[in-house]
């Protein structure tokens, strides 16, 4: 058998591998909420990977390195994550604070600081680490933040600071 076989079937078995997920080379800050969110996440993983191993020859394959590549994601995540303290100001910005600002068209934004594993931007939840979350963290009640968009720089004013 020539060596170009060889390689071509090396190649069709990598191909099956799913591409590992990149884990973020910022600090793992989460909230109370972010962590339990991280502990379904790895006990649901783990209940599926069980139902596909208990089929044994039956089990699919792909289904199956999907979820041990998640599985590595999500532990790792866990055992790295880092719980802040429950945000308790009214003044000050912090991982966790609802924060209510005005942009420059005077239209208010509410959003909350979180993990970057419980980020959902259409439920509010920013990541502290985005280009938002970096601008609002630590300013305080009144203040006035450049927030640094890759559209274009905004300056918005911080309203109101809620604890949660």
């Amino acid at each position: 058998m020539s060596r170009a076989f060889v390689n071509e079937d090396n190649a069709a078995a990598q191909a099956d591998q799913p591409v590992e997920r990149q884990v973020s080379a910022q600090p793992n800050y989460v909230t109370g909420a972010g962590l339990d969110l991280l502990q379904e996440k790895v006990a649901e993983l783990q209940a599926l990977h069980a139902q596909q191993s208990a089929r044994g020859d039956q089990a699919d394959k792909q289904l199956l390195a999907n979820l041990e590549r998640d599985l590595r994601y999500f532990h790792q995540r866990l055992q790295s994550a880092q719980v802040v303290p429950a945000a308790t100001s009214t003044s000050k910005v912090q991982i966790g604070s609802r924060v209510t600002y005005v942009d420059e068209q005077g239209t208010e934004h509410r959003v909350q600081l979180v993990g970057e594993d419980q980020a959902a931007a259409a439920k509010g939840l920013i990541n502290w680490g985005s280009p938002l979350g970096r601008a609002l963290l630590g300013a305080q009640l009144g203040d006035e933040v450049l927030w640094q968009r890759p559209a274009g720089d905004q300056l918005i004013g911080i309203v109101r600071i809620e604890p949660v």
